[in-house]
């Protein structure tokens, strides 16, 4: 399924078209020529509700959602000011507002807008008009802290997806490393020990065939052309297994990236990067890690493209998103603490912007 569409039928969202239905049944008891107007409004009220979830990237939008939603509401009161079920449209806007501001600002935006609702009721002559704000107030505080522990599990949830994420993926690298120290232990048995007796065979073997008794021997001569090609072969797997030595970076940045719904990770690792120090693949590890975190909350990236490429004894990372910066680029607490750890694995860090003017990150470690 589309991710927008799956976006608009989330249970709150679904539930506020509900409930817009509901007061749109309600309206035909509406006086006829003010009808055509709530109407309009309860449409102009949907299409904000949705509005944010239509047009993700658009900043400006969520301030004006929230905004327009609590005038609309009051107007429809205004334009029908005795009992009516347009004051449940300040229940919806409560919901929404829980989900995208701090509770502080929530409970006094509802207090300025129930203000509102109150002088809406006075002015028309209701007579209890404080009850009727009252009523209203305990299903707006309602909603208001379902909504909040809602996105509260949700941002548990995410931050324990992360969590768990980091943890795979330095798990990845420790066995990797563990690996890599069993195959160095026994490279080095392979060659101290068995490397040390078959050489002292072979010279032994070489005594014996200067042996004037048993000279001529084809035996002596076989068995030192097999134990010359045993050694021969020894070495040769003690040094492909000291080769083969490194640490897997592509798994350990799949699974960091894994869990993260936006922005989803492009990695390329060349055939070249071979990273043996466990505190050279932590530093790219944390660099990666975020670059992801960074355009998820600046750059509203959809995709973070990562290279890995060596060049010399030199590891370089480049690392670009498809966002877009706003302003200057500034170093904040994530861009300096990247910088600080590449610096202390002996490393070099550069910000740029890319052509189409995203942030680039450019790092080189010792390989």
């Amino acid at each position: 399924m589309n991710e927008r569409v799956r976006s608009l039928l989330q249970p709150l969202n679904l539930a506020g078209l509900f409930t817009l239905v509901a007061v749109g049944m309600a309206f035909r008891w509406m006086p006829g020529h003010l009808l055509p107007w709530a109407i309009a409004l309860l449409a102009t009220y949907a299409f904000l509700l949705l509005s944010c979830e239509i047009w993700p990237r658009q900043a400006w939008l969520r301030p004006v959602q929230l905004t327009l939603m609590p005038i609309i509401a009051l107007t429809l009161v205004w334009l029908d000011p005795r009992p009516s079920v347009a004051p449940v449209l300040l229940v919806v806007w409560t919901a929404v507002m829980a989900t995208a501001t701090p509770l502080r600002i929530t409970a006094l935006a509802v207090v300025v807008a129930d203000t509102g609702f109150w002088l809406v009721l006075r002015d028309d002559g209701h007579r209890a008009p404080l009850t009727v704000v009252m009523i209203h107030i305990g299903f707006q505080l309602f909603a208001a802290l379902c909504a909040w522990y809602a996105v509260s599990a949700e941002r548990a949830r995410d931050r324990l997806a992360l969590v768990n994420a980091d943890l795979l993926a330095t798990r990845a690298l420790l066995a990797d490393s563990a690996r890599d120290n069993e195959r160095l232990r026994v490279a080095r048995e392979l060659h101290d020990v068995a490397g040390h007796k078959l050489t002292a065979m072979t010279l032994n073997l070489r005594a014996l065939a200067a042996d004037p008794a048993f000279a001529g021997r084809p035996e002596i001569a076989i068995a030192q052309q097999l134990s010359t090609e045993l050694l021969s072969d020894i070495r040769g797997i003690v040094q492909a297994m000291r080769d083969e030595r490194g640490l897997d970076l592509g798994t350990a940045l799949r699974a960091l990236a894994a869990p993260m719904p936006r922005p989803s990770l492009r990695l390329h690792v060349a055939q070249s990067v071979h990273v043996t120090d466990p505190a050279t693949a932590e530093a790219v590890l944390r660099l990666v890690q975020e670059a992801l975190t960074n355009s998820a909350r600046h750059a509203d990236a959809d995709i973070v493209q990562v290279s890995l490429d060596c060049e010399g004894d030199r590891l370089r990372i480049r690392v670009e998103d498809d966002g877009q910066v706003r302003g200057a680029i500034r170093e904040g607490n994530g861009l300096s603490g990247m910088r600080e750890r590449v610096v202390a694995a002996g490393g070099q860090l550069a910000f740029g912007r890319s052509e189409r003017g995203s942030l680039r990150i450019d790092a080189s470690l010792p390989a």
